[in-house]
């Protein structure tokens, strides 16, 4: 494969405009010292943040009639990049912690745990890992508490007590959210009772509406409409002296029939491998000993221009995942392949479900890694 996909890759901007930035200047946006506020966010007593799962930038703005009040934010908004992979365990982290993937080391869906012939799925966990003991950078919740904020996590109440929030958003007091309305009431709930206050609200439901149908689908587009809703209110009982601030994990891609290339069929693509990590548009592959430097020729030359892909070393000279933790550089992938386009490296016999979705991310594509930046102030 020659140099030039690689350099097309939208490369997250780190330290500049991307979800870490957005949670150190939340931070220093509350007052807390030793905060960096890159993005310039303005002074407040209390911020929220509005985390909606799935809804990309670029999808945003093709979408404007479904979301008139989101499209009108937009206006006075900006993108930010989601950091890679542009998926919910790394960029929850990201938002979570204020580190970039490299420094907290949730650095995808499914990566190896060093040391044992096995991958950690960072959703569903595994009682195995100790999710301290793999992410152990304190939170921006625990960062905020040491200063006199009150912390909260508005959320369904399954997502309370799991390993991946254990590991990336501990620290924050807890209030269970199972629908628009009481998300709307717990964070409100939060802010008012509070004369200091970090709020993040998290929705999901976007996100699992373009993995069935697709983020193309009237599905998505009406789902997109109760968000915009959500976001309505939520800004309408904002108390005096708060910050509103939506955001997303990342975008999503559509990946049709054509676009899926099965590493479970595909000759050659197993070869040599010993794990296959990540997901279909952001592949950590974990070759046998010996074996790298074939995997990466195998994989380089059967995908060619259709994705991003690069040797370990590669991939972090090039800046995919910012700065990387010498202790974490094992969790990535001998070789790393981020498909370009609306491409897709399923697995359908080692990952059926996975596989079998219409909407994915995770890549170097506008489309995966650009996300909104929208604010509302309550003065």
């Amino acid at each position: 494969m020659t140099a030039e996909p690689m350099t097309s890759a939208t490369v997250p901007d780190y330290g500049e405009g991307t979800l870490p930035d957005l949670a150190t200047s939340l931070l220093a946006s509350l007052g807390v010292d030793d905060a960096p506020n890159p993005l310039g966010l303005v002074q407040a007593r209390r911020a929220c943040l509005l985390i909606v799962d799935g809804l990309g930038w670029e999808l945003l703005r093709a979408h404007q009639a479904a979301a008139p009040f989101l499209s009108e934010l937009t206006n006075t908004g900006r993108a930010l990049t989601a950091g890679f992979p542009a998926t919910t365990v790394t960029s929850l982290t990201s938002l979570g912690t204020g580190l970039p993937p490299g420094r907290h080391g949730m650095l995808g869906y499914q990566v190896a745990v060093p040391g044992r012939d096995r991958l950690l799925n960072g959703l569903r966990w595994d009682d195995q890992v100790d999710p301290v003991s793999w992410q152990p950078a304190p939170t921006i919740y625990q960062r905020a508490a040491a200063a006199d904020i009150a912390a909260y996590r508005v959320a369904a109440r399954g997502l309370e007590k799991t390993g991946f929030s254990l590991a990336a958003m501990r620290g924050a007091t807890y209030r269970p959210a199972d629908s628009l309305g009481a998300l709307v009431a717990q964070a409100s709930w939060a802010l008012a009772g509070s004369d200091r206050a970090l709020v993040t609200v998290y929705h999901a439901d976007l996100d699992g509406t373009g993995h069935v149908f697709g983020s193309q689908s009237e599905a998505w587009s009406y789902q997109l409409a109760h968000v915009d809703k959500l976001a309505e209110q939520l800004a309408s009982s904002l108390p005096s002296g708060t910050a509103l601030y939506v955001t997303a994990d990342h975008g999503m891609v559509d990946a049709g029939p054509d676009d899926r290339i099965d590493v479970d069929l595909v000759p050659g693509l197993r070869d040599g491998v010993a794990l296959l990590g990540g997901e279909p548009r952001a592949r950590h592959v974990y070759a046998v000993p010996g074996a790298a430097s074939d995997v990466l020729a195998t994989w380089q030359g059967v995908l060619g221009s259709r994705a991003w892909v690069a040797s370990r070393d590669e991939a972090i000279e090039a800046g995919w995942f910012g700065p990387v933790d010498e202790r974490f550089v094992p969790r990535i992938g001998d070789v790393v392949a981020a498909p370009a386009g609306s491409w897709a490296l399923i697995a359908t016999k080692a990952e059926p479900l996975e596989s079998s979705l219409a909407g994915m991310h995770g890549s170097l594509t506008p489309s995966d890694q650009f996300v909104p930046l929208l604010s509302v102030t309550s003065i």
